[in-house]
């Protein structure tokens, strides 16, 4: 098996609302011998409100995290791209400023200077594990299934801290998708905002933002969009029924995380429980291209 080894930050969207990423990520980690080990007692990060109400906040909550990865001295891996963000905008912010850090190490009673690496699951995915090493352990090739790849804003924003090969056009979630056998869909908004910090304050913009992405999925041919943002995916399932932000038309296109077809290529069992906690089902898309098996059910 792999052999890599790293601590994990699960994130609360793991561990409520968007579970089936959570437990979808555990299971492929599992079945490519990634060894996580869950930082114990990790708190919130503060995403996505604490950067918009208190600076210092904003810092000491993911700081006390990186202060836990510190004791188990490996690099710590991220699943949300939320969480991602603010812990690594939080390392770089502690590391080059002391005065900083010394704030944040009175806050939480511990040294917040992490030294090891935030890595994202997909970024760890692509350039560690490698997509030769994806293929020796799959059982099913996702063929017939057309998808768009949205990384949507926080993988790919503020490019100085994130991983993606580029800004404009990321392609590490094309190239993984493709290699597991998904018909990757050419669209111009993988990286388009979806509106999801706006969703309470300002339903009218994201109504727009939401519909002009279905719409543009839609045009390219895709029957499902796949993140890698448990903001963005929940942002998307939730607003596709007219009525809700008075579209005028519905839209029908199920919203997966990238760890879910992964599952399904590796034959990881239990992969359907996860889909079928979708508020869009991609049930009928999966059986009518029998990608679902009664072994794994």
């Amino acid at each position: 098996m792999s052999g890599h080894s790293y601590s994990y930050f699960p994130g609360c969207s793991q561990s409520g609302t968007a579970e089936e990423f959570g437990l979808s990520t555990e299971a492929v980690c599992r079945a490519l011998g990634i060894e996580l080990a869950e930082l114990p007692d990790w708190n919130c990060c503060g995403a996505s409100s604490a950067h918009m109400t208190n600076d210092l906040l904003s810092v000491a909550l993911p700081g006390r995290d990186l202060a836990i990865a510190n004791l188990l001295s490996k690099d710590l891996l991220v699943v949300c791209a939320a969480c991602y963000s603010r812990l690594k905008v939080a390392q770089a912010r502690i590391n080059c400023d002391e005065a900083l850090a010394g704030k944040i190490e009175d806050i939480v009673g511990a040294d917040p200077r992490f030294n090891g690496e935030v890595r994202h699951l997909l970024d760890m995915l692509v350039n560690d594990i490698g997509f030769a090493y994806i293929k020796k352990w799959m059982k099913l090739e996702l063929s017939g299934l057309k998808a768009v790849p949205y990384y949507g804003c926080l993988l790919v924003r503020p490019p100085e801290f994130c991983f993606c090969d580029s800004v404009e056009n990321p392609t590490d979630l094309d190239r993984l998708l493709e290699a597991i056998g998904v018909e990757v869909r050419p669209w111009s908004f993988k990286t388009d905002c979806c509106g999801g910090s706006l969703s309470l304050s300002r339903t009218d913009v994201v109504e727009r933002l939401v519909n002009r992405l279905f719409v543009r999925a839609e045009e390219a041919g895709a029957s499902c969009i796949v993140t890698a943002c448990p903001m963005c995916a929940a942002n998307l399932e939730m607003r596709q029924k007219p009525g809700r932000l008075s579209f005028k038309i519905e839209h029908r296109v199920p919203v997966l995380y990238f760890t879910e077809l992964l599952g399904l290529a590796l034959g990881v069992a239990g992969v359907e429980k996860c889909l079928a906690r979708h508020i869009i089902s991609p049930m009928p898309l999966m059986k009518e291209l029998e990608l679902l098996t009664t072994e794994r059910a």
